[in-house]
């Protein structure tokens, strides 16, 4: 996996907490759970964790994945990503070009600015960039796919196996 880029990617939590990193899609039922089991995870450890998310759309079976995963890039661009990452996995059935515009809107965002953000080449690349950075691992070609601390989970995703995962005693070297 390659290893996390203040730049690009979209961390959240404390610097020194364990982290996980996802390859998710919004239209991935799959991602969804994961998407749920990560907070609670987040509620139960606190600082104790850090969560990354980097796309990976699967475009032949979600037809909504690629638009889904622009308009969170595009919200990102005014410092909005994980509400719109968050009202994207809540709102999972409703992914239309109609409907990620109206949610740009219900989050406040320069919906202008955001329609300019979503047709332009920045927010693609970066969704490309994570595809690739996911494919380069050699771990990745479904979603949800996590890393804990760099290494790949093979283990289910509900939260009473990330915890376990997490704990202490299980910490891995990459």
């Amino acid at each position: 996996m390659e290893p996390l880029d203040a730049s690009h990617d979209h961390v959240r939590g404390a610097p020194g907490g364990r982290l996980i990193v996802e390859y998710g899609d919004y239209e991935c039922p799959y991602s969804r759970q994961a998407f749920r089991a990560i907070e609670r995870v987040e509620q139960q450890l606190g600082d104790e964790v850090r969560f990354a998310f980097r796309h990976f759309p699967l475009t032949e079976i979600h037809p909504h994945a690629a638009s889904a995963a622009i308009a969170a890039e595009a919200a990102a661009l005014q410092g909005r990503f994980w509400e719109m990452h968050s009202l994207l996995f809540h709102r999972q059935k409703a992914l239309e070009d109609d409907d990620l515009r109206r949610y740009a809107s219900e989050l406040g965002l320069d919906v202008a600015r955001f329609a300019l953000d979503w047709a332009g080449e920045p927010v693609r690349e970066h969704i490309v960039r994570d595809v690739e950075g996911g494919l380069a691992s050699g771990e990745v070609n479904g979603t949800p796919t996590l890393f804990i601390d760099g290494v790949v989970h093979r283990g289910a995703y509900d939260p009473e196996t990330l915890l376990a995962a997490l704990s202490p005693r299980t910490r891995r070297s990459p």
